[in-house]
């Protein structure tokens, strides 16, 4: 065995001292390491609070199934609304649609929920949380950084692409119908012929895509003016030939008016994600057709 000085004598001299005898090893009583009992009282706490978990994790499987059989026998399917108009069905745990083990119908991503005359949004609809932009603008917080890489990228090109519209509330939407209405009064022959003629150029109050925070009206900084001769501006070539990179889509093209119910707007841009935009402009399709045959 081997000891060591204590500090206050390592500096002292040397003095010859003599030799301890080793102590008898035959007589000395074995010590009993602590371990093994130590280690049996850990072994009993896991096996005890592997227990409790396995019967509280039984008993909240219990109270799913009885309350998914509620749901059932009252003749409502059990159903998570992650965005108002963006139904998944599952638990909250489920992939998301898209995803390995998800649902595979993309009409229920958020991204390409449809907001059209056929298909309105809720009055209570909420985003889940906006990102603000300069000017007072805003749009959902999930499409902004390919926005914002988009912008950032035609800026890059020499362009200026400014956004003169994005998220409306639906008391917007309804003052800006209603001037609409107010201006095509005079040509037509009532009311309702007039709402009917306002609603191809300004969209009704839930109908509006800048009520789901995923569009935005771009323009060029040097032709501000929301006419077909946008379409032939620097900015807008460059976004109809880029946008898809970014997830965007020019929602309104001026041969699907039929199909979309809105008039060709070479400034309306949305976000689908970077896969649906790509698919959605190299086949020349606009969103209701795209959402039809997926």
């Amino acid at each position: 065995e081997y000891y060591a000085a204590a500090p206050a004598q390592w500096d002292a001299p040397m003095v010859s001292r003599p030799r301890r005898p080793a102590p008898s090893r035959a007589r000395r009583k074995p010590r009993r390491s602590p371990l093994p009992f130590l280690a049996l009282l850990l072994g009993l706490a896991l096996f005890a609070g592997g227990f409790l978990m396995g019967r509280v994790e039984a008993a909240g499987n219990r109270a799913a199934q009885a309350a998914a059989g509620a749901g059932a026998a009252s003749g409502g399917p059990v159903r998570i609304l992650a965005v108002p108009g963006a139904v998944h069905s599952g638990t909250e745990d489920a992939p998301a649609s898209g995803e390995a083990g998800g649902t595979s119908d993309s009409r229920d991503d958020w991204n390409l929920i449809l907001v059209n005359g056929d298909h309105p949004l809720p009055q209570d609809f909420q985003i889940p949380e906006f990102t603000q932009l300069i000017n007072g603008h805003a749009i959902d917080k999930r499409a902004y950084p390919a926005l914002q890489r988009m912008m950032d990228d035609c800026r890059a090109a020499g362009l200026e692409p400014t956004i003169c519209s994005s998220y409306r509330s639906w008391e917007k939407q309804e003052e800006l119908f209603q001037r609409k209405v107010q201006s095509c009064l005079p040509q037509a022959g009532s009311l309702e012929e007039a709402e009917e003629q306002a609603a191809v150029w300004v969209a009704r109050p839930g109908t509006s895509e800048h009520q789901a925070g995923l569009a935005v009206d771009i323009v060029d900084k040097s032709y501000q003016l929301l006419d077909e001769r946008q379409e032939d501006t620097a900015v807008q070539k460059w976004l109809m030939e880029h946008c898809a990179e970014y997830g965007f889509i020019l929602r309104y093209p001026t041969e699907k008016s039929d199909l979309t119910g809105v008039g060709y707007e070479p400034w309306h841009y949305r976000y689908v994600g970077e896969q649906a935009a790509g698919d959605i402009m190299s086949r020349g399709l606009c969103l209701e057709e795209y959402l039809e045959n997926a």
